[in-house]
């Protein structure tokens, strides 16, 4: 079997409807550099990560204390907002979208999950992913059998930790979670 063991990003310096792709702030550079030192111990393993900068800035103290540089994946990346909208229009339709149940959203979007899902059952190896919020989410919820979009709140920098045999996922130990009013979802 092999262990997933997917982060969030740490905390960013703007929100979605700030930003498209901000970086990490400094309390989240040092969540990093304290995740890197709590995964440490598991490797070196490989190391994927979202291409977006607050998830490769989240992944480079691992990086540098397994000398492994990660690989982008855009299969783990933020969840697609629509076209054309203003930042506020992301964060107004993020709001309604996380509220929301996989049955019911757009095809689009739950094609994006299934090449999140697919992507982790296809690893062979194990593996730290650092990506985003509604990416574990989607991973969480399909593993626990669960329609909702905000299946639990994963806080900055914490560890979801899966087991995958390629044909099913399961979750060995949900990461720490924040209260869903605390919350700041990119």
């Amino acid at each position: 079997m092999v262990k997933l063991y997917m982060v969030r990003h740490g905390r960013q310096s703007a929100g979605f409807g700030e930003s498209l792709d901000p970086g990490l702030d400094d309390l989240g550079r040092t969540q990093a550099e304290a995740v890197a030192k709590v995964l440490a111990p598991l490797g070196p393993l490989t190391i994927l990560s979202s291409p977006l900068t607050r998830t490769r800035e989240t992944a480079m103290p691992l990086s540098k204390i397994w000398k492994r540089e990660p690989v982008l994946e855009e299969a783990v990346a933020e969840v697609p907002a629509p076209a054309g909208l203003t930042l506020a229009g992301r964060s107004e339709w993020l709001g309604g979208f996380l509220a929301g149940r996989w049955p019911d959203v757009a095809p689009n979007l739950n094609a994006w999950r299934r090449r999140v899902v697919e992507k982790l059952l296809g690893i062979q190896e194990d593996s730290v992913i650092f990506s985003h919020f509604v990416a574990i989410n989607a991973a969480f919820a399909y593993a626990m059998n669960d329609e909702r979009v905000t299946a639990f709140s994963p806080t900055h920098t914490s560890v979801t930790i899966f087991e995958t045999d390629g044909k099913q996922l399961r979750v060995l130990e949900k990461g720490e979670e924040a209260p869903l009013a605390r919350i700041t979802v990119n």
